[in-house]
């Protein structure tokens, strides 16, 4: 048999067929067909149904063991359905479905892979989802599971009840704790859903923080997904995005797989519940539910966490995160976090400042705001709840005013500034209740303002600050390098657009006064500092400072230099030939002259002056003898000059006859080698005029100077013949090139040897041979290619200071075949990417002192080498490093007490710590004039700025010094003026009692009582506290002595603990005395003896004796109330009245009144009130009342049966009722009996009492529920019983007249026992007439 759901009791219980005389023959119907009629309907549980459903966990299950999932529906006798892949599930050998209550199991026997996918279970029109995972028998863990019971199936009719087997495998995660989901790509898609891993139920502790993860699959979608994460049911998180909430999204394109997650830091109380994840498509839908749980925080630490983010506001809104609450919290507690609590305590000099670090635009507002705020409120009729008299907000973010109200269906208006406000995007009204509550969402400095809420002719007013958030850095300045009169712009990003930045350049500000100068630029978020024309003046540290930080930089100017990148060089040119003279300079603006011997050069058609760019050209056609001379050129504005020398190379050609030897015509025909020297890069061009008849050979070679040289010979298979091709012969390979990079062009009258673009290898000695039948010519020209250094090794940093350090660096390996002339040192800020140049003249050594560096900030360091032809590449930068100082010396040094072996020696800090820090200080001592090294009083550093140093030789007089240290090393000491004696000094004992223990001293009952007495005196006095001449002694007194002062503490003072105490101090022979008073004081008690001397007309005379316990204190006076007893609400009279007797006037006639009385000192009122035992009755004069005085009835009557019980007969299976009729006054009490058994406690049985009409029910009687049943009434008068006779008859065979379930029945005997029964009971009600019911039975 099911158990009966509430649900069905409450049906029962309101049967309408008991509650109406008409429904007689609803109940006769009931009472033939065997049922109870009291069930719901189908269609009235489809309504009923619930939404919520407990979703089952994911499992993850060994191959060939069962899987059990078990879902929890809201009520029992729900239909519930279980599907796989959209299809249903039914039981089978496969699937076992149980339920039992308002759990439902589903349980899968001997899961394979092919059972691996997602499932869903379906109530009503909650579904919810789960996955089941398969794994190898070897790799599963065996978890035991308890069986569930056997229960009927819910399936479709006609299933046989299926019991659930025991489950010794895989089983699904225990309750409380998270289910393993697939991660990853490769695993298993679902096949009803977008999820490929859903977000599991999370645990958290109070203060922690926890990541909710979803995946989706995104092979199949054109576009990303949209998801939304919600709290409770409706409730958007993505509204809620802050601090203490994110959310994040990727997407793998490996995997193809969306990666969604719900971020929650900083965890609280009020974050716990049920949270869903929706993911949708254009064309698909999909939905997950899961649930976090908060665990309280493990500590004794006082706060209470759960009041922090409680909730204001109504229970609709109760799955918000409630983050504004943790903001009106701050405004209460921390006093060092109070603007408005900084601002009082601090001098008028410091407001600008605590203003600006605190974001706070309009100061004199505020402060004249917070003056007229009242401090004592008078009790409002209107509010119940007033607002705050402040808040404040950061600026975008959301504030909520909220009062509440005395009546809820007032009408309110909210003002800000004397305005009303009316509702818009940013302005939202709630009206809950009695709360009414005002939203401002994303808050600006224009909601800085004063607000009022209005209900009639009361309001009440607040003020809300707008707190600018501190104005970050996100890109620093950089240090500039820059010329006398080159723009200068300085460029940094900030956190905010419009925010208020100042510039500063050596820590003083840049103020708009210096216009002319400095140009303030705004961009959004960046910030500019613009220097049109920057001179020697201007150089120096600027700074960016922000409410949030600062940027520093620092600008070099350097004096205009002109640089010379390629300087002319001498050139030999023959006749008719062209000669270029080039040079490429610093500056493309700067213009020159050219000079030949001095005298400046005029242009013509043959001679040409061009300046591209940087480099400026002069170029002379058909040289002549005429043209050699020396070349310069000189740039305009500077002091440099650039000179060549232009040789004319005359070719001299002899008259020979016609069978001429060859020969090599060169300005040195001397056999010695010349020397040409070329840049590497540059075109090397070797032109070498020869003769000979017939026409020569010419042959190129160039030796290898590697252990041996190439011997110069001719080239084995050269043609003697002329007109032959030209051969050349590189490291021993003969080749003959008329084309590439190294070429031999030969003619009638010369040989050119060419090699576009110098590298180092072309270097070496050149062999030029020319043969002839007649004879043969060779000279020998020696290349020599020169190149810019190597780059120099990275530099190694040493000796940091304070704002220099010193570099040292190697010479490069390689000098490009030139002496290197100087280094040129650059560095830079870590984080930056601009590197400034540290000097423009060559530093010779290869060391360098650099200055002018920023403390705490980390730089790198590289060097160039130069040499005649330019500049090496930069080497390696070196270790970032920091230039720190030392700490300067510490200040005040000074002997605070000295003993026969102690010294006690305190200092404040330096005044100078520097970006180091402070690590620490180190304490040394030596003897005056001893000569002796110092000693360290301690092995290490200490943190305190004092220190008592000990074991010292007696009567020595020492010398003391402090350092401080940080991690650049140690500053310079701070040594004490004079040497201190090791002797301790006799000092009288003296009492130092301040000015507010020298009056009686006044403290409340339970309040801590904490006196502090500094003394003086040498060696340690000795200190003694009495009470009234005797000595303290107890566990409630507590006294704590030191060198220097004595406390009496008395954690809880009580009225015994009032009196006279005297403290003595007493060193040898000498003392001092002090003497306190203590005064506990409480509040009195209540008068005595309150009575009404008199009352006449509108007046009532009171008369009461003094309080017994006055409270240890003066009294103040008495308070007197009266209360109507009508509303019984209190209203005060009199208020700080002396006397023990007044008046009452003004008393409404006809009205009783209570009085009562309060006793006031000077700690309150007292607890209870003297009230009036009667009231005092105002009587109307003329006029008496009597009252009707009426006969009393007695109604009592014995219980006694109008309608007996029948006897009944009745088919098994099918449900029965035996009824009857009882009347008695007062009402008796029923009982059923069975056989002499009481049936009151067989839930089998149910009992109703409707008017007097008394219902057995017994459902579904078998042959053993037949018998002789008994009613028993009972009351005071007496008792009352009636009996039947029940026969339960076994089931009839169909075809004799047995009623199919469900169906109605007609039984003769039944039908006229409930007309008879719906007869009484009309006649008990008063009705009259038969029913319609009896005459359809007769």
């Amino acid at each position: 048999m099911k158990p009966q759901s509430s649900r069905q009791q409450q049906s029962s219980s309101r049967d309408p067929c008991w509650q109406d005389p008409d429904t007689s023959e609803l109940l006769s119907c009931t009472l033939a067909s065997g049922r109870s009629g009291l069930w719901p309907t189908a269609g009235e549980r489809e309504k009923d149904e619930p939404r919520n459903l407990k979703k089952p966990r994911s499992a993850e299950v060994a191959a060939g063991s069962p899987a059990v999932f078990e879902a929890e529906t809201e009520r029992a006798g729900l239909k519930v359905r279980w599907q796989r892949a959209g299809s249903d599930i039914s039981a089978s050998d496969k699937y076992g479905l149980a339920a039992e209550g308002t759990r439902h199991t589903l349980t899968v026997r001997d899961v394979g892979p092919a059972d691996q996918g997602s499932y869903a279970v379906i109530a009503g029109s909650s579904k919810v989802k789960f996955d089941l995972k398969v794994i190898d028998a070897g790799k599963a863990e065996p978890v035991a599971v308890p069986a569930p019971a056997p229960a009927e199936a819910p399936g479709a009719p006609g299933e046989a009840p299926t019991s659930a087997p025991e489950v010794e495998g895989g089983s699904p995660s225990p309750e409380g704790t998270s289910s393993a989901a697939p991660e990853g790509p490769g695993a298993p898609d679902d096949p009803i859903g977008l999820f490929v891993m859903r977000p599991q139920d999370g645990e958290v502790t109070v203060g922690g923080s926890i990541t909710f993860s979803a995946r989706v699959a995104g092979a199949s979608l054109l576009k990303p997904p949209v998801v939304k994460w919600f709290k409770g049911k409706w409730v958007d998180l993505s509204s809620k995005v802050g601090q203490h909430l994110q959310l994040r999204d990727s997407y793998d394109r490996t995997s193809k797989v969306y990666l969604f997650e719900l971020h929650i830091t900083d965890a609280q109380a009020t974050f716990a519940g049920g949270y869903r994840c929706e993911v949708s498509t254009k064309d698909k839908f999909d939905s997950c539910n899961f649930n976090l749980t908060v665990h309280e925080a493990i500590g004794s630490g006082d706060v209470d966490l759960r009041s922090t983010f409680r909730r204001t506001d109504s229970h609709e809104d109760a799955g918000t995160l409630d983050f504004s609450s943790l903001l009106r919290k701050r405004l209460e507690a921390p006093a060092e976090e109070d603007v408005w609590e900084i601002l009082r305590q601090a001098p008028p000099s410091e407001y600008e400042r605590i203003a600006f670090q605190h974001g706070v635009t309009d100061l004199r507002g505020m402060l004249k705001r917070l003056k007229g705020i009242k401090r004592d409120e008078k009790k409002s009729t209107a509010f119940q709840k007033k607002l705050q008299p402040a808040y404040q907000v950061s600026k975008g973010h959301k504030i909520r005013l909220m009062v509440e109200l005395a009546d809820p269906d007032a009408e309110v208006k909210w003002l800000k500034n004397g305005q009303e406000i009316q509702m818009s995007g940013r302005y939202i009204f709630e009206s809950i209740g009695a709360k009414r509550t005002l939203t401002i969402s994303q808050c600006s400095l224009a909601d800085d303002a004063a607000y009022q809420c209005v209900v009639g002719g009361e309001k009440c007013s607040t003020e809300l600050f707008v707190k600018e958030p501190p104005v970050l850095i996100t890109r620093p300045l950089e240090d500039q390098l820059v010329m006398v009169g080159q723009r200068v712009e300085f460029e940094c990003e900030v956190s905010e657009e419009g925010a208020q930045v100042k510039w500063l350049k050596d820590g003083v500000e840049l103020t708009r006064e210096e216009t002319f100068k400095y140009r303030f630029k705004k961009d959004g978020q960046k910030h500019h500092l613009i220097i049109n024309e920057a001179t020697l003046e201007d150089a120096g540290h600027y700074a960016l400072r922000t409410s949030g930080g600062q940027a520093l930089a620092e600008l070099i100017v350097q004096e205009k230099k002109l640089e010379v990148y390629q300087s002319i060089a001498d050139l030999t040119v023959g006749s008719k030939d062209q000669a270029v003279f080039k040079c490429e300079v610093s500056d493309e603006n700067v213009r020159g002259v050219w000079l030949k011997n001095g005298k400046e050069l005029v242009p013509d058609n043959r001679i040409k002056v061009s300046h591209i760019g940087r480099v400026h050209k002069l170029t002379i056609d058909d040289v002549t003898p005429a043209d050699e001379a020396d070349y310069s050129f000189v740039p305009e504005g500077f002091a440099c000059n650039l000179s060549a020398k232009l040789h004319f190379m005359e070719v001299k050609i002899d008259f020979v006859p016609r069978q001429e030897p060859p020969k090599i015509h060169l300005d040195c025909p001397g056999r010695v080698p010349d020397t040409i020297v070329v840049v590497a890069g540059n075109k090397l061009r070797l032109d070498v005029p020869i003769s000979g008849d017939p026409a020569p050979t010419v042959i190129w070679q160039k030796t290898i100077t590697k252990g041996k040289k190439v011997p110069a010979g001719p080239a084995p298979d050269a043609s003697e013949e002329s007109g032959a091709g030209d051969e050349w012969v590189f490291d021993k390979k003969l080749l003959c090139e008329t084309e590439g990079r190294v070429r031999v062009e030969t003619t009638k009258d010369r040989s050119i040897f060419t090699v576009e673009g110098a590298e180092q290898e072309d270097e070496g000695v050149y062999v030029v041979t020319v043969k002839n039948p007649v004879g043969e010519d060779q000279v020998n020209l020696t290349v020599k290619v020169i190149d810019v250094p190597d780059a120099p090794a990275a530099p190694e940093i040493s000796k940091v200071g304070e704002d220099s350090c010193t570099v040292h660096w190697e010479p490069p390996a390689y000098d490009g075949g030139q002496p290197v002339l100087g280094y040129i040192l650059e560095r830079k800020k870590k984080k930056s990417y601009r590197w400034m140049r540290l000097n423009f003249d060559l530093l010779r050594e290869l060391r360098h002192e650099a200055k002018r560096m920023i403390e705490g900030v980390i730089y790198e360091m590289r060097v160039y080498a130069v040499n005649a032809v330019g500049m090496s590449r930069p080497s390696p930068a070196s270790q970032p490093f920091m230039p720190i100082g030392p700490p300067s010396e510490p200040t005040h040094l000074a002997v605070e007490d000295v003993s026969d072996t102690t010294v006690s020696l305190k200092w404040r800090p330096p005044e100078r710590v520097g970006a180091g820090g402070l690590d620490g200080y180190s304490v040394e001592y030596c003897r005056e004039g001893s000569g002796s090294a110092w000693v360290s009083a301690l092995p290490g550093l200490i943190d305190r700025t004092s220190l008592l140093v000990k074991d010292l030789p007696t009567g020595a007089r020492m010398l003391f010094r402090v350092r401080a240290h940080n991690m650049a090393g140690s500053g310079p000491p701070i040594t004490t003026k004079e040497a201190v004696t090791v002797q301790e000094l006799l000092q009288r004992p003296r009492l130092q009692l301040p000015r507010h223990l020298r009056q009686t001293i006044q403290k409340k009952v339970g309040e801590p009582v904490n006196l502090l007495i500094p003394f003086q005196g040498k060696p340690r006095p000795q200190v003694t506290w009495t009470k009234e001449g005797r000595l303290l002694a107890g566990e409630e007194v507590s006294i704590r002595n030191s060198p220097t002062d004595t406390i009496l503490f008395i954690r809880t003072a009580c009225r015994a603990h009032s009196g006279t105490y005297q403290v003595t101090l007493r060193v040898e022979d000498m003392e001092d005395k002090a003497q306190l008073v203590l005064q506990v004081v409480d509040k009195p008690s209540p008068p005595q003896d309150i009575q009404v001397a008199e009352a006449w007309g509108f007046n009532v005379a009171l008369e009461w004796k003094p309080p017994q316990d006055d409270g240890n204190t003066e009294l103040w006076g008495y308070t007197v109330q009266k209360a109507d007893t009508k509303t019984m609400e209190w209203f005060t009279v009199l208020e700080h009245y002396r006397r023990t007797h007044c008046v009452v006037s003004e008393l409404i006639i006809g009205n009783s009144y209570y009085f009562r009385v309060f006793s006031h000192n000077t700690v309150g009122p007292s607890d209870r009130a003297a009230t009036t035992k009667e009231p005092v009755l105002i009587p109307r004069p003329g006029i008496k009342y009597e009252t009707p005085k009426y006969k009393a009835l007695d109604f009592s009557e014995a219980p006694s049966f109008t309608r007996p019980l029948v006897n009944r007969s009745v088919i098994a299976g099918y449900n029965a009722t035996l009824c009857c009729a009882v009347r008695g006054s007062p009402k008796p009490k029923i009982s059923w009996f069975k056989n002499g058994l009481d049936l009151g406690k067989d839930a089998r049985f149910r009992m109703f009492s409707k008017q007097g009409v008394l219902t057995l029910e017994i459902r579904k009687p078998c042959p053993f529920d037949g018998g002789v049943y008994v009613c028993r009434a009972t009351n005071l008068e007496g008792e009352a019983q009636c009996e039947c006779r029940l026969e339960v008859r076994g089931e009839e065979p169909p075809g004799r007249g047995r009623v199919p379930p469900g169906t109605l029945g007609f039984c003769p005997a039944a039908l006229a026992q409930a007309a008879a029964l719906a007869e009484h009971a009309l006649a008990l009600a008063g009705g009259t007439g038969p029913c319609t019911c009896a005459r359809a039975a007769r």
